[in-house]
Order: structure tokens, then C-alpha cells, then sequence
């Protein structure tokens, strides 16, 4: 008698494993067959881990389709004062760089991580002096939200000014990208200007650098650009 329940129990206990792994083989198939189980795009809002990634590319072309598709969407976010938006493109190790100008200084721009963006963002109490106005030499002190509206400027550009890695903006600031970012690719928004009395020196430019981690396109660098004196 003992030894059938104990043969009975194992029987009890190899179909119970065979049943799991026929659900779990089915879930997967299913999840697979579903819309909304699919990876997660870069344009998902992001978790409080912040985890999401982006999208793997194959090949040149997709790397250059995918960095105006990002480039286009950071703009938009950036226009519509949605500045969580950009959390997930951040690079997860490089972080992003914020230059006032196009001569890029590595020694004093600021550079946060994903973690401090997102600090600095909710703590919009904290200032930062991002650098000196051109002309006349005043520091630009200010909190992360702030900078991000009033001196980017996002919403003074038309995403069909899109160019990858081709400057339109033409100034007496040296610009230094080339240098700086030699191995990354980058994507400019121009505005030739909009008021005829300046003669087109309120020309503005907006350069979003992006670069590679395993594998998967990232923001590393957010850069302004207009007429210095």
C-alpha cells in the first residue's frame, strides 16, 4: 500500500510538472501572438526603475532613420514642455550633455545621468550655472526646467528642418562638435530667423547628439547654437 502511493504520488507530481510547462509554454505563445506584449518603444513613459530601452538597429540606414526619429521626438517633447519624455533616451552610462553654445567645453558643461536628471527635474528649486551669456559675460544660473524652456528654445524650430550630421547654422562661434563627438552621430533643427530687422542674425540652431550603447541608439548631448557677438 505504500509503495502505490508513493508511485501514485509521483505520477501526481510529473503530470502536474507537464501541465505547468504546457501552460507556460502556451503563455509564451500567446504573449508572443499579442500586439501589447511586444518590446517596449522608447516612446513609453518611464518606470520608476527607469528601465525602458530603445530599440535595437541592423544596419546603417536604420541607425540614421532611427537617430531623426528619436532627434524628432526629443524636439517635440522638448516643445511641449514634456521634459519626463526624454528620460528613456538619456544614455544609460554617458548620460546628457547640456552646452549653451556650439563651442562645446567638456571642462564646465554640465552632464547629468538619468537619475539626476530626473532629481532635477522634480527639484526644480535647485540652480545650476550652466555658463556665461555671450556679450555680456553674465552666468546663466538657473534650475534644469527652466534652461530647458527658455534657453533651448525647442518650440522656436520646425522638425522639417531636420538634418543628420550637416550644419545650415553658420556664426562666428567656433563650432566644435566634429571634435568632441567624432565617432556619434548627430542631428541639427535651424531657424534662419524670424524678424526681418535683425537681418537674420536671430538665427537659432538646436543639436541633439546621439550615440551607441550595446547595441541601441542613445541622447548624449543637447547643444544650442545662435549669433554670438
Amino acid at each position: 500500500m505504500t509503495h502505490s502511493s508513493f508511485l501514485f504520488s509521483q505520477l501526481s507530481t510529473a503530470k502536474l510538472f507537464t501541465l505547468k510547462s504546457s501552460i507556460a509554454a502556451c503563455s509564451f505563445l500567446i504573449a508572443l501572438a499579442l500586439p501589447g506584449c511586444q518590446s517596449q518603444m522608447i516612446t513609453d513613459k518611464p518606470t520608476a526603475g527607469i528601465s525602458i530601452d530603445t530599440p535595437r538597429f541592423n544596419t546603417q540606414a536604420d541607425s540614421k532613420t532611427l537617430t531623426l526619429n528619436y532627434a524628432k521626438d526629443i524636439k517635440t517633447a522638448l516643445a511641449q514642455q514634456d521634459y519626463e519624455a526624454l528620460i528613456p533616451y538619456i544614455h544609460p552610462t554617458r548620460g546628457v550633455r547640456f552646452s549653451m553654445y556650439a563651442y562645446i567645453q567638456p571642462e564646465s558643461d554640465k552632464v547629468f545621468s538619468r537619475e539626476q536628471y530626473v532629481q532635477y527635474l522634480n527639484e526644480s528649486d535647485i540652480r545650476f550655472t550652466w555658463g556665461q551669456k555671450d556679450g555680456t559675460g553674465k552666468l546663466y544660473i538657473t534650475p534644469l526646467p527652466d534652461y530647458l524652456k527658455n534657453w533651448i528654445q525647442a518650440d522656436y524650430f520646425d522638425t522639417q528642418t531636420a538634418t543628420i550630421n550637416h550644419t545650415l547654422a553658420s556664426g562666428n562661434s567656433i563650432n566644435n562638435i566634429d571634435k568632441i563627438y567624432q565617432n556619434s552621430d548627430y542631428v541639427e533643427f535651424y531657424n534662419p530667423g524670424v524678424d526681418p530687422q535683425f537681418g537674420g542674425l536671430d538665427w537659432r540652431a538646436l543639436r541633439l547628439v546621439f550615440d551607441d550603447y550595446q547595441g541601441k541608439r542613445y541622447l548624449v548631448a543637447i547643444i544650442s547654437d545662435q549669433w554670438t557677438i
